[in-house]
């Protein structure tokens, strides 16, 4: 419907009106949106008309929205969490596996998997009550033969978890080196923008500098340190310690080498930091004299070098390339195929995957029947909580507290 909103006798706005009758809206309530145009003003003069209007409009809660369809069944938990991925979502991957998400691949999984665990555990429960008419002869081996099949989907799910984290949450990456030797320019070249000051004087990064890009479909959380020195100068110096810190937890460490100046003692604390961490090497500055050879970083550090000039931009293509086989391993399939991103979800499927194995256990040392019941049940249980079925509503309120006020 299209038409005007008033407040008194003075027009807010000229909009248009769409009802959405129930179970056919997103709630699966009867659902009223009005479409004004982009004016923050506008916006908050018309939903200041409405709560003025009555003592029975309010605004809505943060995630009341998709609260409201999965409590009335429109989606499921696991959809519920996708819509918020959706709306984080930072580059292609996170995307499509959001999307993947939102419309029921992983639901489906669990679901199959919870219907077949819970047929068996009533064929058991039935066989038990019933013996005379339904007999349990070698439903051992035949039970082992499912949970085998259950465990392998679960065990591939959680594979998916580190690249779901990848996509939803990004690499951070640190960029270690001595003063001068580049970083700043490189984080400037990889951001597309002067997001780091460049000077010729030693020291001019003091903080962490963070910056997120977009790398060939994938997100890195770029962080620039203040380079690694032995320094008298205090504020510096707390620089210096953040940097090191800061590389403990790093996804990727880029160090970056002026290939144009022996390495000295600074570098040699930089190789101790990167020893045990994913690193790639930067030997900057390939427009200059060389004194330091690809070859030599390579015996010293055992990880990828690569020749780069922050000053004429080259040499950096082929890391961005390298950087995303690193942690993709070159192979990133989207047709059906779900990542699990959340720790809750991990957590379910670890516990439903311990359950499955004590199963297998139980069948393995002839174990009576009703012993495999009660793991069948935990599995089911701790499954469904993936998708809601068994769910605390404090968990849910704590769920939904993390979605924007729109939905």
């Amino acid at each position: 419907h299209y038409g005007e909103i008033y407040n008194k006798d003075r027009v807010l706005d000229q909009v248009i009106v769409t009802i959405f009758r129930a179970p056919h809206s997103y709630t699966g309530e009867d659902l009223v949106e009005i479409s004004c145009h982009g004016s923050t003003y506008i916006l908050q003069s018309i939903i200041n008309e409405l709560l003025d209007s009555s003592p029975h409009i309010r605004l809505a809660t943060a995630g009341e929205f998709t609260k409201r369809a999965f409590l009335n069944g429109r989606i499921d938990l696991s959809q519920a969490e996708a819509v918020i991925d959706i709306i984080n979502s930072k580059n292609k991957y996170a995307l499509k596996n959001s999307i993947n998400l939102l419309n029921g691949k992983l639901s489906e999984q669990i679901g199959n998997l919870r219907a077949e665990i819970i047929h068996n555990v009533a064929f058991i429960e039935a066989a038990l009550d019933d013996p005379e008419h339904i007999s349990l002869d070698n439903f051992g081996d035949k039970l082992e033969n499912y949970v085998d099949k259950w465990v392998k989907t679960a065990e591939k799910l959680l594979i998916t978890v580190d690249n779901g984290k990848l996509f939803t949450q990004g690499i951070n990456t640190v960029i270690l080196g001595k003063p001068n030797a580049g970083k700043s320019s490189i984080l400037n070249i990889l951001s597309g923008r002067e997001r780091a000051i460049v000077t010729d004087i030693e020291g001019t990064t003091r903080d962490i500098i963070e910056e997120q890009i977009n790398l060939n479909g994938i997100t890195l959380n770029l962080i620039d340190t203040a380079g690694i020195r032995n320094t008298e100068d205090i504020v510096e110096n707390i620089g210096v310690n953040k940097a090191k810190a800061t590389a403990e937890d790093a996804d990727l460490i880029m160090y970056v080498v002026d290939s144009s100046r022996k390495l000295d003692e600074n570098d040699y604390e930089i190789l101790k930091l990167i020893k045990n961490n994913k690193a790639v090497v930067l030997l900057n500055k390939s427009d200059l004299e060389p004194v330091i050879t690809v070859d030599k970083m390579k015996e010293l550090t055992n990880n990828r070098v690569f020749l780069v000039s922050a000053k004429e931009n080259t040499g950096l293509e082929e890391l961005t390339d390298y950087i995303v086989d690193m942690f993709t391993e070159g192979k990133i399939d989207f047709n059906d195929e779900v990542y699990i991103s959340n720790e809750r979800d991990k957590a379910a499927l670890d516990n439903a995957l311990e359950s499955l194995r004590l199963v297998k256990r139980s069948i393995n040392e002839g174990m009576p029947e009703d012993f495999y019941t009660i793991d069948l049940l935990n599995a089911y249980e701790e499954l469904g909580k993936i998708i809601g079925e068994s769910v605390e509503d404090d968990l849910v309120n704590e769920i939904f507290s993390k979605f924007c006020m729109g939905k």
